[in-house]
């Protein structure tokens, strides 16, 4: 008869039933934790971008967010944290997908073609980020001063621009006193004027700069510019 108990209480008993979800829980509150903060993240960009951080309440992102208030102190600890913590995210976006380029090791001049071009495509794409710099330089970079991780998300970008330009230098096709650092800013700069300012232009020129042929015909006219200050002299293979 113990037997015949013992076998039937192990699969009903009360206490193994009571205690088999509490796994389960333990387990999904840091998803939930997470999923709460990448939802105030999304919200506080969206908001930034539309308000500007001087307009951006707290109660808007929250709101925004399906969060609380209290959600985006206990997580981020203000307002400018919050804010930092966008600018950083937004820069990690760009420069991890800068990361993905399909760059050919045999095709510098192509390769370069593509990276010069990354930019202002990726800002055609997240026009958002646009009015988040703006933001941020109108405010002096105050903000982004305060982040401790900002001065390392351009580093991936530029070795990879310099692994493209060595290897255009290795095989003849590229002069040997490029400062790479300044060829960033000068694809970054070429990309970011067109959409910052292309509602003003697109009134001052009448014409719709984002048009798709407009679009497509300045990123070929960039990466020809920015090529044409690379290459050597004499190859206009390009």
């Amino acid at each position: 008869m113990k037997t015949k108990d013992n076998d039937t209480q192990d699969p009903t008993a009360p206490s193994d039933a009571a205690d088999a979800p509490v796994p389960a829980k333990r387990k999904s509150r840091p998803r939930s934790a997470k999923t709460t903060r990448e939802n105030i993240l999304r919200a506080a960009k969206k908001i930034f971008a539309k308000e500007g951080y001087g307009s951006a309440r707290v109660e808007k992102i929250s709101k925004a967010a399906k969060s609380y208030d209290s959600l985006i102190y206990y997580y981020f600890g203000s307002k400018e944290k919050l804010f930092v913590e966008v600018l950083e995210n937004a820069y990690k976006e760009i420069f991890d997908a800068e990361k993905n380029l399909e760059l050919d090791p045999d095709d510098p001049v192509g390769s370069l073609r593509k990276i010069i071009e990354f930019p202002f495509r990726y800002y055609l794409e997240n026009p958002e980020l646009i009015v988040l710099l703006g933001t941020e330089n109108l405010q002096k970079g105050k903000h982004i001063s305060k982040s401790s991780t900002a001065d390392q998300y351009a580093l991936p970008a530029i070795a990879i621009l310099e692994g493209v330009v060595k290897r255009g230098q290795e095989l003849g096709r590229f002069r040997a006193d490029i400062d790479c650092q300044k060829l960033y800013i000068a694809m970054t700069a070429l990309g970011y004027f067109y959409v910052s300012n292309r509602f003003t232009f697109s009134a001052f020129l009448n014409t719709d700069l984002m048009a798709q042929d407009q679009t497509e015909a300045w990123a070929r006219y960039i990466s020809d510019l920015v090529l044409t200050s690379v290459l050597k002299e004499k190859d206009t293979t390009t």
